[in-house]
């Protein structure tokens, strides 16, 4: 090629070697009406030159004693532009893959993320393929584009940490989903995907950098994994979330109830088939007769019953609760428990405070005693495992899930916010409000 490169940046100062002959004694080489801003005659046939600036195709010519004449043509290209699809982040890792358009791509010939060089593909004069290099640290860089028409820039690209997550408020709901959850974390910017136990949540919404608001989708009951994929990469946050039981009461051997009783959530029986008293009570939920709900709640319970009786107690009770204010943990009793008047829990903040009583044998409540929940614990999170069986007194305002190996009474005019399970013997209402929390 007697020109060669034949193509350059509109502003010149692009080498170019010309080749023909009778170039000794050379005088001038122009690029259409300009002359070469240097040149070197290298041999006979040989001349090397700097290209002046200049605009589309123009003929290169060359004069000496003997006259002018072309020799070629050079093609002035204009800079390039172009713009990193969105988005344009990714991992410190790189290898990801990204796409360029623009205008004037076709003669790259480097391109760089800061001060790294990457691997590209240029699939046509308005796109190139580029595979994103490593980074040593997070942030933005600046990228640019090298053709022979020049270099374009102003184009940034942002390098991401790994995503993280701290927390799940609330960490516990039902198994029917359809809760809304804030996960904490860092790094939140650019999810892409939020999942429980590997099921996308039916829902989210980045909020900022550290949370993201999410709607749980239906699980299986038990322990489920919290996962969050960013552009900068995927964390998981084992056993974040809890999937908790449809029911409000459960008997193993019966339910019973006697006037106007009001349940929130599921009602059911299993491996018993006696459910009496409905109507005149009133169930906002299904009722289970020793069906297979029944028969998985009953599995679940169980399954609950020994998590809870196998955790390790933080501390020792005894007696009756009446008057003390108690902070999130697991606390003992090997015999009987009473309450008189209100126990107080307190979470001191944290939504996602848990309460385990570990009673060995009778839970029994005195006439209008009360749990009261403060500065965000919630009823969902408070667990009373019953060695035997458990009595509410009448009037009481309870609060809590009570999981008892035998019998359940509530007693006339008890609230119960929580749920009411046997595992072996039976439930017996009367003129009480169950609900669900949750």
């Amino acid at each position: 090629m007697p020109v060669s490169p034949n193509q350059g940046s509109t502003g010149g100062g692009d080498a170019v070697t010309v080749t023909g002959s009778h170039f000794t004694g050379t005088t001038a080489v122009r690029y259409g009406t300009r002359q070469a801003t240097s040149f070197t005659v290298i041999s006979d046939t040989t001349t090397d030159t700097i290209t002046p600036s200049g605009h589309s195709a123009v003929p290169v010519s060359v004069t000496t004693a003997g006259g002018t004449g072309t020799v070629g043509t050079f093609f002035y290209l204009p800079p390039p532009s172009f713009r990193i699809d969105p988005p344009p982040a990714g991992p410190l890792g790189g290898g990801n893959t990204v796409v360029f358009t623009g205008l004037g791509l076709s003669t790259t010939s480097e391109i760089r993320f800061g001060t790294q060089s990457a691997v590209f593909t240029v699939d046509s004069d308005g796109r190139l393929t580029v595979t994103v290099p490593a980074a040593a640290s997070s942030g933005p860089v600046g990228v640019t584009v090298t053709t022979r028409g020049g270099v374009a820039g102003g184009v940034t690209y942002t390098y991401l940490d790994s995503p993280s997550v701290t927390g799940v408020i609330l960490d516990s709901g039902s198994v029917d989903g359809g809760d809304l959850v804030v996960i904490t974390g860092t790094a939140f910017s650019y999810t892409t995907g939020v999942t429980f136990d590997g099921t996308p949540a039916v829902s989210f919404r980045v909020a900022s950098d550290t949370e993201i608001d999410a709607v749980v989708p239906a699980g299986a009951l038990g322990p489920a994994d919290v996962s969050v994929t960013t552009l900068g990469g995927t964390t998981t946050a084992t056993d974040a979330y809890t999937y908790l039981g449809l029911f409000a009461v459960l008997g193993g051997a019966s339910v019973s109830n006697t006037g106007l009783s009001n349940v929130t959530g599921d009602l059911g029986v299993s491996p018993g088939a006696s459910i009496t008293g409905f109507p005149p009570g009133q169930v906002d939920g299904s009722i289970h007769n020793s069906d297979t709900v029944a028969a998985a709640g009953h599995a679940d319970l169980i399954t609950t019953y020994n998590d809870a009786v196998g955790r390790i107690p933080d501390a020792g009770i005894s007696g009756d609760l009446g008057g003390l204010t108690l902070l999130p943990g697991v606390y003992n009793a090997t015999s009987s428990i009473g309450l008189t008047g209100t126990l107080t829990l307190d979470a001191q903040g944290d939504r996602n405070a848990v309460w385990v009583f570990q009673i060995g044998s009778p839970l029994t409540t005195a006439t209008a005693s009360n749990v009261l929940l403060v500065n965000g614990a919630t009823a969902r999170n408070v667990i009373w495992q019953v060695g035997s069986s458990a009595t509410l007194g009448t009037d009481s305002d309870f609060a809590g899930r009570v999981l008892a190996q035998i019998s359940i009474t509530v007693n006339a005019g008890v609230t119960v916010n929580g749920q009411v399970l046997a595992i072996d013997g039976s439930v017996t209402l009367d003129t009480n409000t169950i609900t669900r929390p949750w």
